[in-house]
């Protein structure tokens, strides 16, 4: 078989939906839809479906992250910083960790450049390291550090990596984090060129990964849902953490290279996303048609 693209492998036969969970950080939604900045992302929205999404105050990455990632509100969760004290992360388990107990033969993969979301020996992880299942070769995570080099580069390699992991085939159950545009705010704000540049940087990242997951879908026919969202938005000043309608906005994307829509709600919180991946994650019968009772 002559695959699209050279050295695409072949992964395991799957009656499930693979999904691939795209985390940026800090992108407000009305700077990314202007002309010639977010072009993939508006594509993308235009394609699947596009909902809006309130974060809970305070906007901080690790609560904001915390609660997209366990499917917990700040309350269960415990997190009110990116200090971590306090939280209870260890008693919510990911939404990676949850798609492995409810399948465990789903194999899952997290790449970040920000440590705590990822980093077993910093100030989370958000991603629970499950070490047995790394040993087992059915959970990889990859950790690196952006703060200390830089959020640009460091994007781009987490991005390289995690092409490389779809290309070879080796997760159903992905997650991908971008900072690069949250750096970008915070250090010139949000009125001039630098925040925009950092948005079609990450949308080009966002490009790459969808194109490759489109030709894995034409070459092996996989089912793929591809998520994208943000964790909390900006003040135009740069800056976040506040309960001001810009800081507290956030957006969610859904695509699939087969044109498959899901059936959300066009307003969502930030604790459903856990479940209706775990919903997406039923088993698809042969008709096509998701089952709710497999």
């Amino acid at each position: 078989m002559r695959y699209p693209v050279p050295g695409l492998q072949p992964a395991s036969k799957s009656n499930r939906r693979r999904v691939l969970l795209i985390g940026l950080d800090g992108i407000r939604w009305d700077i990314a839809a202007e002309s010639n900045v977010g072009s993939t992302l508006q594509a993308l929205a235009k394609a699947g479906s596009f909902h809006e999404m309130t974060m809970e105050v305070p906007t901080i990455s690790a609560p904001g992250w915390g609660s997209i990632l366990t499917g917990s509100t700040h309350a269960q969760h415990g997190l009110k910083d990116n200090s971590c004290v306090g939280g209870r992360t260890w008693n919510r388990p990911d939404f990676l960790s949850q798609c492995f107990y409810q399948d465990q033969d789903t194999r899952t993969f997290a790449a970040a450049g920000w440590p705590v979301l990822v980093d077993p020996h910093g100030l989370g992880p958000l991603i629970h390291p499950r070490m047995e299942q790394q040993y087992a070769g059915l959970h990889r995570v990859v950790v690196r550090d952006g703060e200390t080099f830089g959020y640009s580069a460091v994007d781009a390699e987490i991005t390289d990596i995690t092409l490389a992991a779809i290309k070879s085939g080796s997760f159903d159950v992905g997650f991908t984090y971008c900072c690069d545009v949250d750096d970008a705010g915070h250090i010139h704000g949000l009125q001039g060129h630098f925040y925009r540049e950092a948005i079609m940087r990450v949308d080009a990242h966002v490009k790459a990964l969808t194109n490759l997951i489109s030709a894995r879908h034409e070459a092996f026919s996989e089912e793929w849902l591809v998520i994208i969202t943000t964790d909390h938005g900006h003040v135009d000043e740069g800056g976040h953490g506040g309960a001001t309608a810009r800081e507290r906005e956030s957006w969610v994307i859904a695509w699939s290279p087969d044109g498959y829509t899901p059936d959300w709600d066009k307003e969502l919180r930030p604790e459903e996303i856990t479940p209706l991946i775990l919903r997406e994650r039923e088993i698809i019968p042969t008709d096509g048609s998701p089952d709710k009772n497999p």
